[in-house]
């Protein structure tokens, strides 16, 4: 069981395993991987029925939804370096009906991936709690792994934030206040680094189509969203994946590309379910939105698979 449990609890000790600096730092050429958000066991039936709070008690949609995304990514040849799943994992809040129940089915799913793609958990809102707490952060990491870490793959570096502390960390402040000096320091050293590139996977975007853009529930307050594209700007961070919005969002302003990904679940606007599939040449970081039924049928976009040669 415990090297079952494994693949969910890589992310250690702000690191993940087998993801190092010492292993992974050296740019060996292009690549791609896997950004997808939100399969949130659960929404789809509550969203139907009108109760997002208490009506989540059946989620097979979302359950073969995942399946067919995990079935998609284990075909496509080459293969993803990696599998990130950009938060709400789950739509049960900590300590409701069902979240246990939701987390064992998910993880049912996502233990057929490919064990040559590593599965790269962000925390959401769902995860968490709109306001977490000492309690829910550690419930989240004993299923999920760290809630905030960082990770090299192929010469560029990845950070993995908690941004629901960005958004509302007054239940365990200090967390919030770790959270953001271990932010800090990422930064400054990403600055010395060698990393072709530095990305940012979050669950809350920045913003969600321009910095300007009023405060909502699905963006970052302003004066936050304002410092933090500030210090990643400085930092030389090139894009920043997110999802919560369960629609295709996000802009490019000043070289920061902010990215919203759709869900694989529940959609909100008039997106299919999907996944990103994103490229990371030398120069640039180029990426696409698939739906489902194209990755299974099709693959990756023939235009995306040229710029690997």
């Amino acid at each position: 069981m415990a090297g079952d449990e494994d693949i969910f609890l890589r992310a250690q000790q702000r690191t993940y395993k087998g993801l190092t600096e010492d292993k992974e730092k050296t740019w060996k050429g292009p690549f791609y991987f896997i950004q997808a958000a939100d399969p949130q066991l659960g929404l789809m039936k509550a969203w139907r029925v009108g109760d997002c709070d208490e009506g989540g008690d059946e989620w097979s949609e979302e359950v073969q939804l995942t399946k067919q995304a995990v079935q998609a990514i284990n075909t496509l040849q080459p293969r993803p370096r990696l599998f990130a799943l950009c938060g709400d994992l789950v739509h049960a809040m900590p300590g409701s009906a069902f979240r246990e129940e939701q987390e064992r089915d998910l993880k049912e799913v996502l233990r057929d991936t490919n064990p040559d793609i590593p599965l790269i958990f962000v925390s959401g809102n769902h995860d968490l709690g709109n306001t977490p707490t000492p309690e829910t952060v550690n419930q989240y990491r004993r299923s999920w792994g760290d809630d905030y870490f960082s990770f090299w793959l192929g010469g560029v570096l990845f950070l993995v934030l908690n941004s629901q502390l960005f958004f509302d960390g007054s239940g365990c402040p200090q967390l919030e206040q770790a959270h953001e000096a271990w932010l800090e320091q990422q930064l400054q050293s990403a600055v010395q680094s060698s990393a072709r590139h530095v990305l940012i996977l979050q669950h809350i975007p920045l913003y969600l189509q321009s910095p300007n853009e009023e405060d909502d529930y699905f963006n970052l307050q302003t004066a936050k969203r304002e410092s933090l594209i500030q210090r990643f700007r400085q930092a030389g961070v090139k894009a920043v994946f997110s999802g919560h919005y369960h629609r295709n969002a996000g802009g490019c302003h000043d070289g920061l590309d902010m990215v919203v990904t759709s869900a694989i679940g529940c959609q909100l606007g008039e997106d299919t379910h999907g996944v990103r599939v994103v490229v990371v040449t030398a120069d640039e970081i180029i990426h696409r939105y698939h739906s489902l039924d194209q990755l299974s049928k099709k693959g990756v976009d023939e235009d995306l698979k040229k710029l690997l040669a």
